[in-house]
């Protein structure tokens, strides 16, 4: 998800929208269609989106966190076009068709999922994201919704926490790093983001590496926490559906798992004669937009069109 930007929204930065032009060129919003922007975050790319879709046409924003919503909405009634936003999951997306008045089948023009967890999350020290922060070890998307991350490693066993540390983190050291982390808790329950750098950092030192060691470990945990790939799964599934001929869906992930994903996804539903893969189908930062917004720089865009004839 977008990096932080200068205005601020209370505690939290605005969100700085990545590969903005090349998200507008690849979803090309036209006036009147209905858009669906399923990770709406702050609203940086949805504003964008709802300007263009004018007063005929309709943005739905769907998040799982609250706390975005709120400043996703106050940007959006800004804008002066028609729009609705919902709380909860992304796979839930017909059911927020439903609610908005739409058929379940057919109903969009647009879809965008900009995934991982946002700056507006990171940058925030009591959501837990960050080993750069002190805080609770929370890492949920909603803080009403499931087990903390406190939660998920005061039960796990190892062999559990090593597959979640070595399929989501893709942590070399996921073995040692669980048995670390079942002996430290056998000492006290873990409940700090502190707390858990300082374990894996005592596994694996630094040793003047440039990703911090705990980088898998908190990526790992926060994505099992969410169930962000099975949520990630459902939606790519079925979102053809929910497609008019000529829809368009983009997609930006930021590590290979949910890469590898989307483009398995995109490249099943080309051959089944679903959708049409776009001329250059995946598209990176910028030299320049990544000195601007370092947090853009493993960012990914896929994007394929609903085959089938757009409506003028």
């Amino acid at each position: 998800m977008p990096p932080p930007g200068p205005e601020r929204e209370g505690p939290a930065a605005v969100h700085v929208p990545v590969l903005l032009q090349e998200v507008l060129e690849r979803l090309d919003p036209r006036a009147g269609e209905v858009h669906v922007d399923a990770t709406v975050g702050a609203g940086g790319h949805a504003v964008e989106v709802l300007a263009r879709l004018g007063p005929k046409g309709l943005l739905i924003g769907i998040d799982r966190d609250p706390q975005a919503l709120e400043i996703a909405e106050r940007r959006l009634t800004q804008v002066g076009c028609p729009f609705r936003v919902f709380q909860g999951a992304y796979s839930r997306l017909f059911e927020f068709l439903r609610l908005a008045g739409l058929p379940a089948e057919g109903a969009m023009d647009g879809l965008l999922l900009d995934l991982g967890v946002s700056s507006l999350q990171l940058d925030t020290a009591e959501r837990g994201f960050s080993f750069l922060r002190e805080g609770p070890l929370d890492m949920r998307m909603s803080r009403g919704e499931g087990e903390s991350a406190a939660d998920f490693l005061a039960r796990a066993a190892v062999e559990e926490l090593e597959a979640v540390l070595r399929e989501y983190g893709e942590e070399p050291a996921a073995r040692r790093i669980a048995k670390a982390i079942v002996e430290a808790r056998g000492k006290g329950r873990l409940e700090t983001t502190a707390q858990l750098a300082s374990i894996v950092e005592r596994v694996s030192p630094r040793a003047g590496k440039r990703v911090h060691p705990a980088t898998r470990t908190f990526q790992g945990i926060r994505i099992a926490v969410n169930r962000e790939l099975e949520q990630l799964r459902l939606i790519l599934r079925d979102v053809d559906r929910a497609l008019r001929p000529g829809g368009r869906v983009v997609v930006l992930s930021y590590h290979s798992l949910e890469d590898r994903i989307v483009k398995e996804s995109f490249r099943q539903k080309v051959r089944e004669g679903l959708y049409r893969a776009d001329s250059a189908s995946l598209v990176t930062p910028s030299t320049e937009e990544v000195e601007r917004n370092p947090r853009a720089r493993s960012a990914r865009l896929r994007s394929v069109v609903r085959e089938g004839r757009r409506s003028p």
